[in-house]
């Protein structure tokens, strides 16, 4: 992949925010433990709270188990990313959207080890060669899954398929998962094609 693709997939910046300091799960808990405001917080973001389904073989903070496209009276694509194969299938075999349709994608994911902070999803489509579209989602921050919500589930914005001749075709993609330490957590090639019919 180009540096120029690498570039179109860069994150926004906000002029003057900066990034928390980094804290354990650990620190977390600990942090003000008399301060009664700050413990109904944490416990508002599950930290501190159930047991942990974090897999100690694996280092990833961010599992991303699936992706789906929700269109309105219509069963969800979901692509399960835990399958193998999954994203290599994804490349190679486009789903169709229909013209002018209103769609969404979801994301489900497990977070383990540590807070995520930050989440985004980026995505850059291209057409012939030529960006169409760049879209940027913040997803959010989230504590370590556990026993008592083994996932989360993010649902996107609202889009609709462009439509008319010209916008009928072939289209490429390439999507990441980021978060706020700039660790990408999920980068992949896909594709799709707008139609007149489903």
């Amino acid at each position: 992949m180009s540096a120029n693709a690498d570039d179109d997939l860069a994150p926004s910046r906000t002029e003057g925010y900066k990034v928390g300091e980094k804290k354990t799960v650990e620190e977390y808990k600990n942090l003000d433990q008399n301060d009664d405001s700050l413990r109904r917080w944490k416990e508002s973001l599950g930290i501190g709270t159930g047991n942990s389904i974090a897999d100690a073989n694996d280092p990833r903070r961010a599992i991303i188990l699936s992706l789906a496209l929700e269109v309105e009276g219509r069963d969800d694509f979901i692509v399960d990313l835990t399958v193998p194969g999954a994203l290599e299938k994804l490349k190679g075999k486009p789903f169709t959207i229909k013209e002018g349709a209103r769609f969404r994608m979801k994301a489900k994911f497990r977070v383990q080890h540590d807070v995520l902070s930050g989440l985004k999803y980026l995505q850059v489509v291209k057409r012939k060669g030529i960006r169409v579209a760049k879209d940027e989602e913040m997803i959010g921050s989230y504590p370590p899954n556990n026993e008592g919500q083994p996932f989360y589930e993010k649902k996107f914005a609202s889009e609709e398929a462009p439509s008319g001749m010209m916008m009928r075709g072939h289209y490429d993609a390439v999507s990441k998962f980021i978060d706020d330490d700039d660790q990408t957590h999920l980068k992949f090639e896909w594709s799709f094609d707008i139609t007149k019919e489903w």
